[in-house]
Order: structure tokens, then sequence, then C-alpha cells
């Protein structure tokens, strides 16, 4: 990381249905648009990590979490943002999911993941999803 440069914290919520995990695409008009990822986003000052991961699936999915401890966290330098990633095993109350910002959602098996295209901040956590770690 360059002098100077800030990090960016970011929180993701890892959120298993029997045997496959949510996952979510990103809109095209936003950078790395339609590219899938885990739901979550940016800490706001004040905040924990748990309270922005709360706060962002009330926005993004129109759920209640309940947000439980680290599954893994990454540094991963975009060209235009660094950003840390804080990965959290999370739960969904009784409520569905509903797509209020993304362009589309899955619940996928740790083996489906080759078939689609990540942001690159995920790829480690990926990896070892594929690998079997829950």
């Amino acid at each position: 990381m360059k002098g100077g440069e800030s990090v960016t914290e970011v929180v993701a919520a890892l959120i298993w249905r029997e045997d496959r995990f949510l996952i979510c695409r990103r809109p095209a008009n936003k950078a790395r648009g339609l590219l899938w990822e885990f739901v979550g986003g940016k800490i706001e000052p004040g905040e924990t990590g748990p309270q922005a991961l709360v706060r962002e699936c009330r926005e993004e999915l129109g759920v209640e979490l309940t947000v439980g401890d680290v599954f893994m966290d990454v540094v991963h330098a975009y060209p235009d943002i660094t950003v840390h990633l804080t990965l959290y095993r999370a739960a969904l109350g009784e409520d569905r999911p509903k797509l209020l910002e993304h362009a589309a959602m899955a619940w996928i098996r740790p083996e489906e993941i080759p078939q689609y295209d990540f942001c690159p901040a995920d790829e480690r956590i990926l990896a070892r999803l594929m690998a079997g770690e829950r």
C-alpha cells in the first residue's frame, strides 16, 4: 500500500441455508458492476462491524440479521479503493431477502462458485469455502 493511502472498512455476511450460501450481484451502475459478492457494505463512523452489517442487510435485502463470529478478513487493493473486508458468519430471521439494491441474488453450493464472476476481494474467502470450511 502506498503511503497515505486510506483503507476503507467493509463488512459482509456469510449466510448459509442448509448447504447453500447467499450471494448478490452488484448493480450495473456501481464500481465492479454485475460481479457477485457477499451482501454488506462500508462501516459508517461510530458503527461497529456487526452494527454496520445489520444496517446494510436491512437496507439492501430488507432482512434482520443475527451476526456471529468472523469467518475471515482480507485486505484487497482495487485500482480505485483499498478495502479491509471482514466477512462475518450470520443468520437470517424469518424474513425472506428482497432485491432492494442488487441486480440479482442466488443461493449457491461451494462447488458452484466457479460458475460466478466474483469481486476479486472475495477470492481467498471463496477458496476457503471451496475447501469445505463453513
